[in-house]
C-alpha cells in the first residue's frame, strides 16, 4: 500500500491493511482502535477479543519473561469446531450417506496440554489421534477417552508397537494399524494370532498423482512410505487366504502437509476412492476412506495457490472432498464410507504465537554522513583520489544518473576497501569512504522510485539500508521453519499499531549465527517483501512483537542452537465476558536443563567452579567473602532463563 505523508494521521485501519491481518487472521486476530493487537477467539461470529499487550502485562506481572509461546485455547476449540461443522454441512447439503471422523496427527505437536486439549474438547466429536511411534502411542492413550474416536497406527511398527495397539483394540479403542510397509503385515497378524485379539487393519497408498508445495514429495509412486496397487492386492490375497478379509477395514493416503491447490487434492481424492471401490469389490470389508493431512494454512492471506497460501476456504475443501468421494463410489455401486481426515496443521497453526521484545537496533544511517555534515565537509589534503572521489559522486547525483551513481559508488567503496587493506589508506579514512558510500547509497534510495522503471541492481537497495531489529528469541528454536524452508509466518507489531512505522527492517534473533534472521515477510500486495515497517524503539519503554500461526511443527522441530532452550508457555482461555484466565504457566529451560540435555552435569559443573574460586582464593585473586558472591551468582545463573533477562 502507498505510505501516507507525515500530515495525514495514521490509524490502526492503515496498519490493518500494511500487515494484512484481516487476511492471514481469518477472523481470529485484528486491530483495536487504539493500536492493540486483539484476539477474537471465536472468530467473526462472536465480537468478544481482548489485547494481546494486555494478556503481555499479565505475563509479566507474573514475573516470565520474554520470549514466551502464547496459546489461546478457545482458538483450538473453535478450529475443531469449524472443521467438523463444515464436513456435517457438506454432508447434509449432498445426501452423503456416510459419517466423518477428524483426526490429530501428535507429530504436528505434542506437547501434552495441546494433546489433551484436543482429546477433552474433540470429544464433542469423536475427534481421534494419528500416532507413528511407540512413544506417540503412549502420549495418545494418555489422553483419548472417547471409544468412538478413531486411533491410527502410522510409522515403523514393531512387536512391542503391535502389542500395545492390541491391548487398546482389546479395551475398546477403535485402534487402526495402518501398513505402510509390505512386511508389517505379517507381524501384525501373528501378534493379532498369538494375543487373540481381531486386528482393525488399513493400508497406505502410494497414489500416482502428487500435489504442489513443500512437501510434494509426500505423494506420489516414488513417495517414501506406502504400498502400490500390485502391493495392496498382494495384501488382499493374503488376508482372503488367512480368512481374515474382514480384518481389512481402512485406505490411507498422504500427500502433503500444505496443499495449496485444490485441484490437487480433489485429484489424489478421486484415485483414492477408485482404490476403495476395488478393494470393496475385491471382498475386504472397508467402511472407512482415511485422505490424510492436507488441508493448508493460509499463512500470508493471499488465497492463492502460493506455497503458504491455499486458493480454497474450508467449506470449498470439505464439499469437494466429500463430493468426489460420493461420485466415485456412487458410479462404482459401493456404500459411503467413514472420512477421515488428519488435518493437523490446520488444525493447531492458530493456536499459537510467539512473542518476544526487541533489544536494539542497527540503523545503516549511523554509517552515513548526515546532510548537514555533506555541506560543511572538507576532505583532509592526503585524502586518496578514490575517496574523493566518492565525495564527487555524492554531490553530483540526480534522478537522470542513479544508476551510473551506484556503479562508481560500489567501485569506489571497493577500491578504498583493497587500499586499506594493503596500508595505503588509514583506518579513518575508511570510516569517512564507508560514511560516503552509505550517504549516496540513502540518496538513491530516496530519489528511486520517481524513475518510471526500476532497473535491476536497484531493486533491492531498500533491502540494504534496512535496519536490523535484534530480538529475544531464537530461530532455529521458536521458528525453525522460516530457516530451513524458508516457511513465511506472519510477523508484525503487537502495538502503537496507530503510529506510522517510519522504519523498515529485518530481525535478527540472538544466536551467534548469521542464518538466526527473518528477512522475508508478508506484502499484502506482492506476497513477500525483505523489510518489515517497523516503529522506532523508544529509550525506556519495550518494544513487543509477534509471530502469528506458529502452532504447527515449530515446537517439537525447534533445536537447541547456542543452547537456547524452550520458551516459557502460556495458555490462556478467554471468557464470554472478554476477560482472560489464565490456565497453565509453563516455565522455559533453564541453563542447567540445557546443559543436562547435552550431557553436562550441572552439579558437577558448580562443584568444578568451587574449586577453582577456592584456588582463587589460595592465591589471594579473590577473597572468601567474594567467593560467597561469585558462587552464589554461579549457581542464579545455572537457575535462570536462557533467554535475554532485563
Amino acid at each position: 500500500m502507498a505510505k501516507k505523508s507525515t500530515l495525514q494521521r495514521w490509524s490502526s485501519e492503515d496498519s490493518a491493511e500494511l500487515y494484512g491481518i484481516r487476511n492471514w487472521g481469518t477472523g481470529y486476530f485484528d486491530i483495536s482502535s487504539d493500536g492493540d493487537v486483539i484476539v477474537r477467539p471465536f472468530g467473526n461470529k462472536n465480537p468478544v477479543s481482548v489485547s494481546i499487550p494486555a494478556i503481555i502485562q499479565g505475563i509479566r506481572e507474573r514475573g516470565l519473561d520474554m520470549p514466551v509461546l502464547l496459546r489461546i485455547e478457545n482458538i483450538l476449540d473453535s478450529q475443531i469446531s469449524q472443521i467438523h461443522e463444515s464436513f456435517r454441512k457438506a454432508i447434509k447439503t449432498l445426501g452423503y450417506k456416510g459419517d466423518y471422523r477428524g483426526v490429530f496427527p501428535i507429530k504436528v505437536n505434542q506437547q501434552q496440554q495441546v494433546v489433551e486439549t484436543i482429546a477433552r474438547y474433540g470429544s464433542h466429536y469423536h475427534h481421534g489421534l494419528e500416532v507413528g511411534s511407540k512413544a506417540e502411542l503412549f502420549a495418545a492413550l494418555s489422553q483419548l477417552r472417547d471409544e468412538q474416536a478413531c486411533l491410527i497406527c502410522n510409522g515403523y511398527k514393531d512387536e512391542e508397537f503391535i502389542n500395545l495397539g492390541l491391548y487398546a483394540t482389546r479395551m475398546g479403542f477403535l485402534c487402526f494399524f495402518v501398513v505402510e510397509m509390505p512386511g508389517e503385515l505379517d507381524i501384525i497378524l501373528e501378534r493379532a494370532k498369538h494375543l487373540g485379539v481381531k486386528p482393525l487393519i488399513g493400508v497406505r497408498a502410494k497414489l500416482a498423482c502428487k500435489a504442489g508445495g513443500h512437501w510434494t514429495d509426500s505423494g506420489g509412486e516414488r513417495s517414501t512410505f506406502g504400498l502400490t496397487a500390485t502391493q495392496i492386492v498382494d495384501m488382499v490375497d493374503t488376508l482372503r487366504e488367512k480368512g481374515m478379509l474382514d480384518c481389512f477395514r481402512l485406505l490411507h493416503y498422504h500427500v502433503g502437509s500444505q496443499v495449496p491447490n485444490i485441484r490437487d487434492i480433489r485429484n489424489a481424492v478421486m484415485e483414492a476412492s477408485r482404490l476403495y471401490s476395488g478393494l470393496v469389490k475385491e471382498g475386504a470389508a472397508m467402511g472407512f476412506l482415511d485422505l490424510g493431512g492436507g488441508l493448508a494454512v493460509d499463512y500470508d492471506g493471499s488465497r492463492t495457490n502460493f506455497i503458504s497460501s491455499r486458493n480454497y476456504s474450508l467449506d470449498e475443501y470439505s464439499a469437494d472432498v466429500v463430493e468426489a468421494v460420493m461420485t466415485i463410489v456412487d458410479e462404482s455401486e459401493v456404500p459411503h464410507p467413514t472420512i477421515i481426515t488428519e488435518s493437523g496443521r490446520a488444525t493447531v497453526a492458530y493456536y499459537s504465537v510467539l512473542l518476544f521484545n526487541v533489544l536494539d537496533a542497527s540503523h545503516i544511517e549511523h554509517q552515513g554522513a548526515s546532510s548537514q555534515e555533506i555541506e560543511h565537509l572538507t576532505l583532509p589534503d592526503e585524502a586518496h583520489e578514490a575517496t574523493r572521489n566518492l565525495l564527487q559522486v555524492l554531490t553530483g547525483l540526480t534522478l537522470r544518473n542513479l544508476q551510473e551513481c551506484y556503479n562508481d559508488a560500489i567501485y569506489y567503496r571497493d577500491e578504498v576497501r583493497q587500499l586499506f587493506l594493503h596500508g595505503k589508506v588509514s583506518l579513518r579514512e575508511r570510516s569517512l569512504a564507508d560514511r560516503l558510500f552509505w550517504r549516496i547509497i540513502k540518496r538513491i534510495a530516496q530519489e528511486k522510485p520517481k524513475l518510471l522503471k526500476t532497473p535491476k541492481e536497484l531493486a533491492e537497495i531498500d533491502s540494504v539500508l534496512a535496519d536490523i531489529y535484534y530480538c529475544n528469541f531464537s530461530v532455529f528454536q521458536s521458528l525453525p521453519d522460516s530457516w530451513a524452508i524458508g516457511q513465511l509466518f506472519p510477523v508484525m507489531p503487537v502495538h502503537r499499531l496507530n503510529e506510522f512505522p517510519t522504519r523498515q527492517a529485518i530481525l535478527s534473533d540472538i544466536t551467534c549465527d548469521s542464518d538466526g534472521r527473518i528477512d522475508h515477510f508478508i506484502d499484502s500486495n506482492q506476497g513477500i517483501k525483505h523489510t518489515l515497517d517497523v516503529h522506532p524503539l523508544i529509550d525506556g519503554e519495550e518494544y513487543y512483537m509477534g509471530a502469528f500461526l506458529v502452532g504447527a511443527y515449530q515446537e517439537t522441530l525447534g533445536d537447541l542452537h547456542n543452547l537456547l532452550g524452550d520458551t516459557n508457555v502460556v495458555s490462556v482461555r478467554i471468557t464470554e465476558d472478554g476477560g482472560f484466565e489464565f490456565m497453565r504457566e509453563l516455565r522455559g529451560d533453564s541453563v542447567a536443563d540445557i546443559l543436562s540435555y547435552v550431557e553436562y552435569d550441572p552439579r558437577r559443573i558448580l562443584e568444578g567452579l568451587r574449586k577453582l574460586a577456592e584456588k582463587a582464593v589460595r592465591r589471594g585473586c579473590i577473597l572468601p567473602a567474594e567467593r560467597y558472591s561469585i558462587m552464589q551468582a554461579f549457581e542464579d545463573g545455572l537457575r535462570g532463563y536462557t533467554y535475554y533477562e532485563r
